[in-house]
């Protein structure tokens, strides 16, 4: 990606107290990610549910940030966008690979959650909320550990390197739902998937770059589901 320039300046938030956060707005942040993770649910909507998910995440840590939203978020810059697009594509890629060798070694499961999903226009348009709820939920416990890393090592690099692969093993867990998966393709799929989306976010310090790639993601598969092609 060296024909990609982006700013240099830019560093992760909160885990060299830029800005401190104590260990009460810490513990807040944390417990919010699986209330609004599983809160969601209770709405009779997608919609409303997803903006219910997004929000009771986003709003607290704006406000534990002085409502500094630079912190998190960037007007995206062309080389952005385009590494966005470029983690897209090499996910996609990286996916249908992936599942060839999952299936191959029979470690997919035999059920398929599209026989189970009913994906409407609702749940399309849901994304633009949750998907930005699932880069804040993998954003938090990211800069949690490097804050918890960095203090006891004062290594960026290490507190970098630890926190990306927790985050990534526990992301893919998240998404472990049988019979429609098995650890495996989880961890592969969902779990080590994720690097497209950390990378972009490494790369860039601009919490919207793996977002707008995992809205892509997202709401290619559901618009595939939805006309019967996937």
């Amino acid at each position: 990606m060296k024909f990609l320039s982006f700013d240099e300046t830019r560093d992760f938030p909160y885990y060299n107290h830029n800005p401190r956060l104590s260990k009460l707005q810490w513990f807040i942040l944390l417990i919010l990610v699986p209330i609004a993770l599983f809160g969601q649910f209770l709405f009779g909507s997608e919609f409303l549910g997803s903006i219910f998910f997004c929000f009771l995440i986003l709003i607290p840590l704006l406000y534990f940030s002085n409502w500094d939203y630079k912190l998190l978020f960037h007007k995206p810059t062309k080389n952005e966008i385009i590494l966005a697009l470029l983690m897209f594509i090499g996910y996609m890629t990286y996916a249908i690979i992936a599942g060839v060798v999952l299936d191959s070694f029979h470690l997919s499961s035999a059920a398929s959650i599209t026989d189970t999903i009913t994906v409407t226009p609702e749940i399309i348009i849901s994304l633009i909320f949750s998907m930005m709820g699932e880069e804040l939920l993998k954003f938090i416990p990211l800069m949690f550990f490097m804050r918890l890393v960095y203090k006891y090592t004062d290594n960026r690099k290490l507190s970098i390197i630890i926190s990306f692969v927790l985050v990534l093993l526990g992301f893919g867990l998240l998404h472990y739902a049988p019979p429609f998966n098995t650890i495996a393709s989880v961890l592969v799929l969902q779990g080590v998937g994720t690097i497209f989306e950390l990378y972009g976010y490494l790369r860039t310090k601009n919490l919207l770059v793996p977002y707008i790639t995992h809205l892509l993601t997202d709401a290619v598969i559901f618009i595939l589901i939805f006309i019967g092609i996937s």
